[in-house]
């Protein structure tokens, strides 16, 4: 499984067993929450109405009948309340009256006979031993509730228990409260979950990121191309990249040396034979005619060591850059018209015509320097192998965010084998009339030029004849 699979699995793993049981508890004690609401309003208004009660008893105005009555007309009222989302459209309130032994004195309803034993209820005989009373009971379809709330208050009269007035409240409207309440609940919890899963892919994605650039990078790097060490953040990932990073430089310096030591090395070993075996003939005796072969000899191979080794300096100061130090705007044109008027000796020795075809204007950004190092190479490289008054053509075309130098000849074509090897270190082909290879860097020196400005090199056979190569360098149009 992926890190930032585990890490978004981990963050929702979290999230539901810190969030489940607060979520449950919420919704278990929402309804005893309502409930509580509800009986301490029941509890002021039994003492409200015992108080009104005791008081008619005692100014001898209570009538069971008017009270009757008026009951009556409360629950035939046809109501239009709302109470927030909850329509309210009757009076559901139940009150019942007692006497001092329990009795049914009187009922708003009518659900009890009077006369009818009351004392064994909680909420009656608990009032008459001077207790709290309250109770709950399943409620009667003439009730209409899921069920009902009962709460008790002792009617006093002249400072004497005279009997109870109880208030029943059914839940139907309750019910209803809490089930919205729920649904809103269950709403936010959705909306808060589906935040959560997007926050933590959010943040796996966050957390995981830089992983992924390192991870990119060392691929590259195993590729053996030349990416620019990414840009990670300062935790530990940050640290971890860092640490890779020195060790790739360690590791490569140390096989850079050995490389080209090995390959410094192997080049070397030809043209130092042939010097020394030219001294060695030279200290006999022999006509001036073969000395001065042999003196050739030792010049043009010494001349070979040099170059070799100049171009080895030139590639490893190549290689151990990553970044342009210098950046300019550079005229195509003018830099392509710089290099073939340098190129004119062997040009006109070889009786070829080059052509260049290329847009005034179109320029790019670069080093300078380093792009007059590829272009001379590719043109000396065209030019080696075109035939004898053959054609040189250099045209370049530009698009959003890339410039494209093409080199065409007409010289022979390169060997299948050699398509994949021609930007090797030291790789050669001889040259067509002399049969002399190069030091096999130039090549390798254009490809690294091309990475360094975040581009490529390419060669291939046009056709029946002749080779194209291909100079692709990023960069803003101007």
């Amino acid at each position: 499984m992926r890190l930032g699979v585990r890490i978004f699995l981990s963050y929702l793993a979290v999230f539901a067993v810190c969030f489940s049981w607060p979520l449950g508890w919420v919704l278990d004690s929402l309804k005893i929450r309502y409930y509580e609401s509800i009986e301490e309003v029941l509890v002021d208004e039994a003492n409200i109405l015992a108080s009104l009660v005791g008081q008619s008893i005692l100014d001898k105005q209570f009538s069971e009948t008017g009270l009757q009555e008026a009951f009556a007309q409360a629950h035939d009222r046809k109501l239009s309340a709302w109470i927030y989302e909850v329509e309210k459209n009757q009076v559901d309130q139940r009150v019942y009256i007692t006497d001092q032994n329990g009795k049914i004195v009187f009922d708003s309803m009518k659900l009890a006979k009077p006369g009818e034993d009351y004392s064994h209820w909680i909420d009656v005989g608990r009032t008459l031993r001077g207790e709290y009373g309250a109770r709950t009971s399943k409620a009667t379809s003439a009730e209409g509730g899921l069920s009902v709330f009962h709460v008790a208050a002792p009617i006093m009269v002249a400072d004497k228990l005279a009997g109870v007035l109880t208030v029943a409240k059914p839940t139907t409207a309750t019910h209803n409260f809490i089930a919205r309440a729920k649904t809103k609940l269950f709403r936010v919890a959705g909306a808060a979950a589906a935040a959560a899963f997007l926050l933590s892919l959010l943040v796996a994605l966050w957390i995981t990121r830089p992983i992924k650039r390192l991870t990119e990078y060392a691929h590259a790097v195993r590729l053996g191309e030349r990416p620019i060490f990414p840009t990670l953040d300062t935790t530990e990932i940050g640290v971890m990249g860092k640490a890779f990073e020195k060790m790739r430089e360690a590791l490569e310096g140390k096989n850079y040396v050995e490389h080209y030591i090995q390959t410094l090395t192997h080049e070397i070993k030809s043209p130092l034979s042939a010097i020394l075996g030219a001294s060695e003939l030279l200290k006999e005796d022999m006509d001036e005619k073969q000395r001065k072969r042999f003196l050739a000899n030792i010049t043009s191979e010494s001349s070979r060591i040099k170059e070799l080794v100049d171009r080895m300096l030139e590639l490893a100061a190549l290689e151990n850059r990553t970044i342009l130090i210098k950046e300019e705007l550079v005229s195509l044109s003018a830099l392509v018209n710089t290099v073939v008027e340098s190129k004119q000796p062997v040009i006109l020795t070889k009786g070829l015509q080059v052509k260049i075809e290329l847009d005034e204007g179109l320029q790019l950004k670069g080093d300078s320097f380093l792009l007059h190092q590829a272009v001379s190479n590719l043109v000396q490289n065209a030019i080696d192998f075109s035939a004898f008054k053959g054609e040189v053509r250099l045209t370049a075309s530009g698009s959003p965010g890339k410039v494209e130098l093409i080199i065409d000849n007409d010289g022979p074509l390169i060997p299948d084998y050699a398509l994949e090897r021609v930007f090797e270190r030291f790789f050669s082909l001889a040259r067509p009339g002399t049969g002399k290879k190069s030091t096999g860097l130039g090549l390798n020196l254009v490809k690294e030029v091309a990475a360094l400005h975040q581009g490529i090199v390419t060669l291939e056979n046009r056709g029946d004849s002749g080779v194209r190569a291909s100079l692709i360098i990023a960069s803003d149009l101007i």
